[in-house]
């Protein structure tokens, strides 16, 4: 049977449901990558996690007979693949200078992104609510790096990856909004991680580990690539089909709370009181943002 654009009307609730397991397997990233960076690089960890999600949602597309895209449609899709790889490889190397705090807390103003891109590229007005909300999430960054009394520029470079990271997401996010009413659900999310995962597969043989590749390493990518991405970021793709997108990313940004507490819980990371308030702040505003 083939999952094409799905034609029914939006399910509120069972949106909400699919965002927050989604919001559950996306808590685990930062962990995850912690153990597998002991001994890869973030070129290889970005690389097989984004391919191992590929092939696996490619899988799924395939048993589902969904159409993968075809002809000139590969040109706009490897456009898409390079968007999410940056995004992605952005977002695994800043956790290797800076804290899950601080790199989760930036990350997620990509919405922000996602409504400077809407307005600037397709014309979409930004509500004065939004511009108030984008300035009280850039006064939460600006909190977590100015008051930070452990700041340093080693964390100055992870903070600028995860800038990277959410600027790179709202890209993706506008480029490839149209594609979603044109694929299925898991050929379009496999087809997109499987080229991330071919754009970073250079630079991860450029930078191969020979002794890297520990059963801790090789797990902890596997995981990287079937629970946050394969999983997580799928479910969040098919609440956006069933519910509103504002009440979606609102949710998803709760992987900031999943991740600190996981962080805390697995790697002894404690944030600081100022990461707290910066990163409250910073959610704060995304909530005017999105809502």
């Amino acid at each position: 049977m083939s999952l094409q654009p799905d034609p029914r009307p939006l399910s509120e609730s069972r949106g909400l449901y699919l965002v927050a397991l989604a919001v559950l397997f996306f808590s685990t990233s930062p962990i995850l990558t912690r153990w597998a960076a002991q001994s890869l690089t973030a070129f290889e960890i970005s690389a097989g996690r984004m391919l191992t999600a590929g092939l696996a949602v490619l899988a799924i597309a395939l048993l589902r007979h969904e159409p993968l895209p075809r002809g000139r449609a590969w040109l706009r899709f490897l456009g898409y693949g390079l968007v999410a790889a940056l995004h992605f490889g952005c977002y695994i190397a800043s956790l290797n200078y800076t804290t899950i705090a601080h790199s989760l807390a930036i990350t997620y103003t990509a919405p922000i992104f996602v409504a400077l891109f809407s307005a600037w590229f397709l014309g979409e007005g930004m509500a004065p609510r939004r511009w108030l909300g984008t300035l009280v999430a850039v006064a939460g960054v600006a909190i977590l790096a100015g008051f930070e009394p452990a700041f340093t520029p080693r964390m100055a470079l992870g903070d600028g990856l995860a800038w990277g990271s959410a600027i790179c997401f709202g890209l993706y996010s506008i480029a490839g909004r149209s594609q979603r009413r044109h694929y299925g659900l898991f050929a379009y999310a496999g087809s997109v991680y499987a080229l991330a995962g071919l754009w970073l597969l250079p630079l991860a043989l450029l930078n191969f580990s020979s002794n890297g590749y520990t059963a801790t390493a090789i797990t902890s990518v596997l995981a990287l690539g079937l629970l946050p991405l394969a999983l997580g970021h799928t479910l969040y793709n098919a609440a956006l089909r069933r519910t509103r997108a504002t009440a979606v990313n609102l949710i998803a940004t709760q992987e900031v709370t999943g991740g600190i507490l996981l962080g805390m819980l697995f790697l002894g990371e404690f944030p600081t009181p100022t990461s707290l308030v910066g990163v409250a702040i910073t959610l704060l505003g995304i909530v005017f943002v999105i809502l």
